[in-house]
């Protein structure tokens, strides 16, 4: 549950830094919760570098944030890019009659060389009703077929949506990277997405008190498939659930996950970090 005593404009102080850098492999800098400015993104990047979160991937799954991608990946080092229209947003481009031209603009920032992602892209059940279905899942197969055109990896959004997103999948042929953002399946599912070579996200659910099914699926989950991120600024990890999210609380998730895995801390960074550079090459 959330800190009752915690609001979202109350910062977290910095965790433990980590003993060797890894990546927030999927995070939201051109969002704010509350509605006001987006993040400062060099702030931003200079507080997860203080605490060992040296790289990011920066997602804009909307053609507004699309362009913010575009714009600051060529800015900061530190962030690599990744773009799509979220799930949510094909169906009213689509009512709007706007999704061709849409996608045609994802597919132009998507060439960019530092844009490495596809994402994220998938279904979302839990926030369109059943008029939007086929509109989705005609969006995921356009940016899976994206994703493999232009050699990047994929990034799955995927909200009570497990079966057909994996059916899915199956019938259009995955791209060679593909990543569960987010991942919230099962133990059946975590076993099917590490036999197909699929890599597995893990957020700051993993520390919630209730993720007891999440942390029996991760652990079906070798350490060279799996992959941490903050969705920031949603999922704040446990001690701050409620607080604003941001790529320097990462370690909390990190640590969490190292026990889910039973592994020492560095051993995990190490390997998320070389999973990382594997997915979406050298920063």
């Amino acid at each position: 549950m959330s800190d009752p005593n915690l609001r979202r404009s109350d910062k977290p102080a910095p965790p433990q830094p980590l003993p060797s850098p890894v990546v927030d492999n999927h995070t939201h800098l051109d969002i704010s919760r509350d509605g006001g400015a987006p993040p400062d993104v060099r702030a931003v990047i200079d507080e997860a570098v203080a605490v060992g979160v040296d790289r990011m991937v920066q997602v804009g799954c909307d053609l507004a944030g699309a362009r913010f991608t575009e714009r600051v990946i060529d800015a900061h080092p530190e962030l690599l890019g990744g773009v799509a229209l979220h799930p949510n947003e094909a169906p009213k481009l689509y009512a709007a009659g706007e999704l061709d031209a849409a996608y045609a603009e994802i597919e132009r920032i998507a060439a960019h060389p530092r844009v490495r992602v596809v994402g994220e892209s998938g279904l979302d059940y839990f926030r369109t009703g059943p008029d939007g279905i086929a509109v989705q899942q005609e969006s995921f197969r356009w940016h899976i077929e994206l994703a493999k055109r232009l050699g990047k990896a994929l990034q799955i959004h995927d909200r009570e949506a497990h079966e057909d997103v994996m059916r899915i999948l199956a019938e259009q042929g995955a791209p060679e990277k593909t990543v569960l953002h987010c991942f919230s399946g099962d133990v059946a599912m975590a076993r099917e997405c590490v036999e197909r070579g699929y890599y597995v996200s893990v957020a700051g659910v993993v520390t919630f008190k209730n993720a007891r099914e999440l942390r029996a699926a991760l652990a079906q989950v070798p350490l060279e498939q799996l992959l941490v991120e903050t969705d920031a600024p949603y999922l704040t990890p446990s001690p701050h659930r409620g607080a604003t999210n941001a790529p320097y609380l990462v370690p909390l998730t990190v640590r969490a996950l190292a026990e889910v895995k039973n592994v020492d801390v560095p051993t995990l960074c190490a390997a998320l970090s070389e999973n990382s550079e594997r997915v979406y090459g050298p920063w």
